[in-house]
């Protein structure tokens, strides 16, 4: 039966030793199953020890892969045992890794979540259906998702969803209400928030321009439809044109008509 002539520390690895068996170098293991093992200088190896060291090694192996994929940033239990598949781990050993990473508090789906929820709102203001789209594409448990998300109780849902209405309504002077206010609701709902709560948000913001900016808006909208209609169209189907195209961007009748009689004014004036 082999035996343990020589234990050496690796230089380039602290936490690594090398072991020999009858004067010749056999394998290396980590210092965590140096101590497991109780391997000491003298000691008798047979295959059914040498099989559980490989054994063990390999969880290790895998735990320190995982525990530098978690370094950048917390990852759920899934992403981690993905990580470990395409690393070819076996899945017994992935499994013990796993087990070992929870047991040492590197690995918890339920402050993962949290992290995330609280990530996802406050930065990219997210609502509670694409955040449970997200925990879901994390591979977090339903129960978990649940727990989690009712944290994000419907007032601050609301306080959210009206600050991002708050800030579209501010930076896009030069869109009509109607228009703005449809543009919003779609991008809300793309975000994760229920209708009740966007709708609510909406009704909370002031959205009415002034004359001034009312006179810009229907300038602007009206000057691209005039144009490009009057490529191909003249008389009343351009006048007809005009108007819809304008309608649709969220301009009053009042406002369009006036606008074209002063298009149509300016034309026979050439």
């Amino acid at each position: 039966m082999p035996v343990i002539t020589k234990i050496s520390q690796q230089k380039k690895d602290k936490e690594r030793y090398n072991i020999f068996l009858d004067e010749v170098y056999a394998f290396s293991v980590h210092e965590s199953n140096l101590v497991k093992f109780g391997l000491t200088k003298g000691m008798q190896l047979d295959n059914w020890d040498k099989e559980n060291l490989v054994y063990e090694e390999e969880i290790q192996r895998a735990f320190n892969r995982a525990l530098h994929f978690l370094g950048f940033r917390m990852r759920s239990e899934f992403e981690v045992k993905e990580k470990l598949k395409q690393a070819e781990f076996g899945d017994s050993v992935i499994q013990e890794a796993i087990l070992k990473l929870k047991k040492l508090g590197f690995l918890d789906d339920h402050a993962f979540s949290e992290a995330l929820l609280r990530t996802q709102k406050n930065t990219s203001g997210k609502g509670p259906s694409a955040i449970k789209q997200e925990l879901n594409d994390k591979g977090i448990d339903p129960s978990v998702q649940e727990t989690v998300l009712e944290e994000y109780d419907p007032q601050e849902q609301l306080a959210t969803a009206t600050k991002l209405v708050e800030k579209a309504a501010r930076k896009h002077t030069s869109i009509a209400p109607a228009q703005l206010k449809q543009r919003i609701q779609n991008a809300l709902q793309r975000k994760g928030f229920r209708f009740d709560i966007i709708k609510e948000a909406i009704d909370a913001v002031e959205f009415e321009p002034d004359e001034d900016e009312w006179t810009s808006i229907t300038e602007t909208t009206g000057e691209k439809a005039w144009r490009r209609v009057s490529i191909k169209y003249k008389g009343y189907d351009r006048k007809r044109r005009v108007k819809q195209a304008m309608y649709q961007k969220g301009i009053p009748f009042d406002r369009i008509d006036a606008f074209i009689e002063k298009k149509e004014l300016e034309e026979d004036a050439e």
